[in-house]
């Protein structure tokens, strides 16, 4: 074809200006099946790369190899959303001299469109594109390997970075439509073997699960979504990645068809449950801004009203027209929730990273309900505490907290616990709550931090919330 832009990765590379001390960067919807960081990466030290600062949407388990090229020199510096497995681990620890910054999802991409983040490279694994770059995450191909479905987190570096490669296992004939990513934001294609295993995509913290804690959670959940006032026809409805989170569309669904009512919008990550009440008509349209599992990227492929959003458009706070304005109810999950209702998702108790603040922030703050689901206790873990470990959800914008032990309301929503009440459901002060996990289980002892920094967590407006500390 004239004017190809097919490439090897190496001639990418060196086609794209990259130099020491730049920005390249990745998005995540292989989730624990990514392939394209760890082969880029390994690239760039072949070539001789330094000082190099990674801005990914999000890091995880299967990233572990980056640990050699930081102790290497390579990456030096690390702008995420989440961080897990060995490489975070080394992290908390102190491998990086430069502390990580992290980032919600809508925080990501009010900073790359401002320029605050300036990506000089960005590498984006596509399922299929064409020889000029018009990409997507998904084929029509029946040579089709690595599917993913919405590309969301990957829109904002493809229009704002300043050299776009596009990196896939599936050529297919020009023009590829429709396309996710336009060939007018693309510089190079890449074709290798494989950008991912789709398999993955649903393993790790996105789980159906089967624990009775969490279904009992779930339903207890469902009830504050039905009893909030909010749980009428035309409502709007986001959820998490956790278990219970993922469940309570579950039940919620049984209401809706005694009731007749009909959601206009899902908005976030859709799963199979999403698409199964938007195919039976209960939710009018899916807003996807990743897909996580395969009956997911299955839909965006062939459902016209469910359609693929970016991560500006979904979540930042700077864009008028951002998905979350209006967001009815949200349902997430939490590692810690603290007396003043506010959430950490992103460090252990043991001080440990080991999660990714992901679009919490940005649906916490722009929802009309936020709903927090978490059990009182993690074996012998608290999770309702007097004071979280690191901060990354105001409690100024968490409206609810469900428990197996109660319901606790903020106080600044008190016609929401009205409303609980008059429903019968147990509404609890969240006070009560830290006491009765802190007498279970004793007060623990404090972690041992020391003083240098090795992360920075920010608020999606920009400002700094929290900073995380090296664990000795």
């Amino acid at each position: 074809m004239r004017n190809s832009k097919l490439s090897s990765l190496e001639e990418a590379i060196r086609r794209s200006g990259l130099r020491d001390g730049m920005t390249i960067s990745f998005h995540h919807h292989f989730r624990g099946g990514d392939k394209v960081v760890n082969m880029v990466v390994d690239k760039l030290a072949q070539m001789g790369f330094k000082d190099l600062k990674l801005a990914a949407s999000s890091l995880s388990d299967v990233h572990a190899p980056l640990i050699e090229h930081i102790k290497n020199g390579v990456i030096t510096g690390i702008s995420t959303s989440g961080l897990r497995g060995e490489l975070a681990n080394a992290i908390s620890h102190g491998l990086m001299a430069e502390p990580v910054v992290f980032r919600s999802h809508g925080g990501r991409g009010s900073a790359i469109a401002s320029g605050e983040l300036h990506i000089d490279v960005a590498f984006l694994g596509a399922s299929s594109s064409d020889e000029l770059g018009n990409a997507c995450g998904f084929s029509r191909s029946e040579n089709a390997k690595s599917i993913c479905g919405s590309l969301g987190y990957a829109l904002p570096d493809a229009r704002y970075a300043d050299h776009v490669v596009v990196i896939t296992d599936d050529l297919v004939a020009y023009p590829n439509m429709p396309m996710s990513i336009s060939a007018a934001d693309v510089e190079s294609v890449v074709v290798v073997d494989s950008v991912g295993d789709s398999s993955k995509i649903s393993a790790g913290a996105i789980r159906d699960s089967k624990n009775p804690r969490d279904i009992l959670l779930a339903k207890q959940a469902a009830k504050v979504v039905i009893n909030s006032g909010l749980f009428e026809d035309g409502f709007s409805i986001q959820t998490g990645t956790g278990g219970a989170s993922l469940a309570v569309v579950k039940y919620i669904r049984e209401s809706m068809l005694q009731k007749g009512i009909k959601a206009s919008f899902a908005l976030g990550g859709i799963t199979a449950h999403m698409v199964k009440l938007h195919e039976e008509g209960l939710i009018g349209k899916l807003i996807d801004v990743q897909s996580f599992d395969k009956v997911a990227a299955e839909s965006i492929k062939n459902d016209p009203f469910h359609q693929e959003v970016s991560a500006v458009e979904y979540a930042s706070g700077m864009h008028k027209g951002s998905a979350v304005h209006a967001l009815d109810i949200v349902i997430l999950s939490a590692l810690e929730v603290d007396v003043d209702f506010n959430v950490n998702v992103l460090v252990g108790s043991d001080g440990i990273i080991r999660g990714a603040i992901g679009g919490h922030q940005d649906t916490a703050a722009d929802s009309a309900l936020s709903i927090i689901v978490c059990p009182l206790l993690r074996g012998r873990i608290p999770c309702i505490v007097p004071k979280v470990t690191t901060l990354i959800t105001p409690g100024s914008t968490i409206d609810v907290v469900v428990t197996e032990y109660g319901i606790a309301v903020n106080p600044g929503r008190p016609e929401v616990a009205e409303r609980l009440r008059l429903a019968g459901l147990k509404v609890v002060d969240i006070h009560d709550l830290a006491a009765k996990a802190t007498s279970i289980i004793g007060t623990p002892d404090p972690l041992p931090f020391g003083d240098r920094v090795v992360g920075i967590v920010m608020n999606r407006d920009g400002s700094v919330l929290d900073k995380i500390h090296i664990i000795r």
